[in-house]
Formats: C-alpha cells, sequence, structure tokens
C-alpha cells in the first residue's frame, strides 16, 4: 500500500504559500531497523549519483587505485559529482595519463562544466567541450581502470552484463541487503546503469559506508573505509565548495553523497544511524534545509554542520535585489518508530 507523501518544505511568498515540496524520510539503526520515519521507508527510487561512492567499491577492493597510482584526490574523483572546476580536471587528466586511456573510451557525452564559472572561462576562449568535463567522468575512469588492471574488455563497459557492472551490482547488493536479481535497473543520464531501491535499503548502504564493521567481507570492510576517509579528507573533489556534499563531507563524522532527482543519503559515525530522502518533485535544492532539520530533530552534537546546511539553503527568500520577500520552511516531523514497525 502506498503511503500519501507528507510536506517537507513549504515556501512563502509574502505570507501565501507558494510551493510545496513533498517527499519521504527513512532512518535506520545498526541493526538495520527503521527507527526514524516521515512517510514510507519503502518507497522505492532510483539512487542515480548517490550510488558513486558504492559503484567505486570494487575497484578499491581490487587495489586499482594503487595499481596506478592514484593520488588521493583523484582516487575520491571515483565517487564524485564534479563540477569541472579546474582543480578537478587536472587531477581527471592525471587519471587518464595513469591509468593509460584515451578521453575517447569514456562513453559519457561531450558536454560543459557544471560550474557556472567554469564554462564560462570556456566559452570566453572558445573551448571546446569535453567528455572530462560530464560530472560523471571520475566514476567512468574508476571502472575504466578496473577493467584495465583486470583485464576487461573497455568496450561495453556500461552494459549491465559486462564483468565490471556485474561486479558493481553484487556490491549494491552487499551493501544494500538485496538480491541481486531483485534489483531494479534503469539507465543514468551518463549511460550507466541505476539501481532503483526502497529507501530503507538505500540508508543502509550509507550506514555500511560509514560504518564497515557491519560488512562480513574484509576486503570490501576495507574498501569501504577507505572510500569514506577519501571523501571526508578530500571532500572539495566529491562535488564543489558551494554545493552540499561537499559541505556536508566537512564533518569527519559524516558520509553523504546525492543523486539527481531529490535521492540523498548521509550516515553518521558514533551514532550509528543513517538516512535516505527522496524529494518527489526531484529538486535539490531543499536538500540542505531537510538535512538540518534532521540533525536538530535528532539533537546532533556538531552544530557547525547544523548552521553550514543553513548558510546552504536560508530560510529567507530573497529577491535578486536581496530584499526579504519570503521564507523556506521544513516542515516535517520525525516519527520514532517502535521496535518491529518497520513497514507500518
Amino acid at each position: 500500500m502506498q503511503i500519501m507523501a507528507p510536506h517537507l518544505v513549504e515556501e512563502y511568498r509574502g505570507g501565501t504559500l507558494e510551493n510545496i515540496h513533498h517527499g519521504h524520510i527513512c532512518g535506520i539503526d545498526d541493526q538495520g531497523e527503521v527507527i526514524y520515519r516521515v512517510g514510507d521507508p519503502e518507497w522505492v527510487s532510483y539512487m542515480r549519483s548517490a550510488a558513486k561512492p558504492f559503484q567505486a567499491i570494487p575497484a578499491f577492493v581490487h587495489g586499482v587505485p594503487d595499481t596506478y597510482s592514484l593520488t588521493d584526490p583523484e582516487k575520491t574523483l571515483m565517487t564524485a559529482s564534479h563540477r569541472a572546476e579546474p582543480y578537478q580536471v587536472e587531477a581527471l587528466e592525471a587519471m587518464l595519463s595513469k591509468i593509460g586511456i584515451e578521453e575517447r573510451c569514456l562513453i559519457c557525452s561531450e558536454t560543459y562544466p557544471l560550474s557556472m564559472q567554469a564554462r564560462d572561462a570556456l566559452l570566453l576562449h572558445s573551448q571546446p567541450p569535453r567528455r572530462l568535463y560530464h560530472n560523471c567522468s571520475g566514476k567512468h575512469l574508476g571502472v575504466l581502470a578496473l577493467c584495465q588492471a583486470k583485464g576487461y574488455p573497455l568496450e561495453g563497459y556500461a552494459d549491465p552484463e559486462h564483468p565490471a557492472q556485474r561486479e558493481i551490482l553484487q556490491t549494491i547488493a552487499q551493501f544494500s541487503g538485496a538480491k541481486a536479481e531483485e534489483i531494479q535497473l534503469g539507465t543514468d543520464g551518463c549511460g550507466f546503469p541505476v539501481f532503483a531501491l526502497p529507501l530503507r535499503q538505500i540508508a543502509a548502504m550509507f550506514l555500511k559506508l560509514a560504518c564497515p564493521d557491519l560488512l562480513e567481507d574484509q576486503r570490501t570492510r576495507e574498501a569501504a573505509w577507505q572510500v569514506g576517509r577519501l571523501m571526508n579528507e578530500n571532500h572539495n573533489m566529491v562535488s564543489a565548495p558551494w554545493f552540499i556534499c561537499s559541505n556536508l563531507l566537512k564533518d569527519s563524522n559524516i558520509v553523504a553523497k546525492g543523486g539527481a532527482k531529490g535521492i540523498y543519503g548521509f550516515a553518521l559515525r558514533k551514532e550509528r544511524v543513517a538516512f535516505a530522502l527522496k524529494v518527489l518533485d526531484g529538486s535539490e535544492e531543499e536538500w540542505a534545509l531537510i538535512i538540518a532539520s534532521i540533525l536538530e530533530q535528532i539533537n546532533y552534537s556538531n552544530r557547525v554542520t547544523i548552521d553550514l546546511m543553513y548558510q546552504l539553503a536560508s530560510r529567507e527568500l530573497k529577491n535578486d535585489s536581496g530584499l526579504l520577500v519570503g521564507t523556506n520552511k521544513a516542515v516535517f516531523q520525525l516519527n520514532r518508530v517502535e521496535k518491529g514497525r518497520r513497514s507500518q
């Protein structure tokens, strides 16, 4: 039975309700139990780019980044939705050289950077689009490095039946607790398979990334620990200094990643809890406000992180001239779930 999606964020202009963002939130503990919910914890959503840290895991399990002597920032780009800032492009070009492949091997499309500043600089100098500027190119390079190291064919590396993609699917199953054959597949914007899972299982994936002791396989535990550490220590590689992921990852207690169309996952290491949320209209602007409210409601101790989220998604709505014209409000209340009532 589908549960009606509650209001997560309301936007008011001049005191009048102008926009409503509905969605679902699920929080779990380290026993895999749903302990917080807003709406439906079993709501199925494509992970989109929130899957990138997990898509990188097979390469780390096989020691591929060290095989090619990648630096920590370069390794981190394998998990990233980068903005093609100059420092990120420089690292991507170094990865190409070290792995020993040509840029044309990437199947992601030629494009301009998501960073407006980087894009405008290229256009000013009449520079063409490139595959490396695609925000998923680091993920693609990581999988191509896995193929190169393992002797898998480079051709067709995004096909769901390719051995690299089969390893990734098994990793998604391992972290989520789902059976591989039950995971719904689609095709992402960059051409890779994309995975649809209930929010409860997406939260479980982030909890295992934050707390690798929950994983049974030792090599996967070590890979998860390394990926999480890299994302925190090189947070500006994961997205950009002005974007939510890089700012949330400044907190060494948190591992987090968002994806297109409103999906976000994050976990708290010390508290051993994780959350997955979906804004149903696909908007990303509300993420920081929602996450700040979640952290406040669970009495998270790091006020700096909460305040940083509010800086990214101000509760004040201002027009182009800086005039205060309205407010944004997180209006949901986390419901504490009694043990044994996971999906009711």
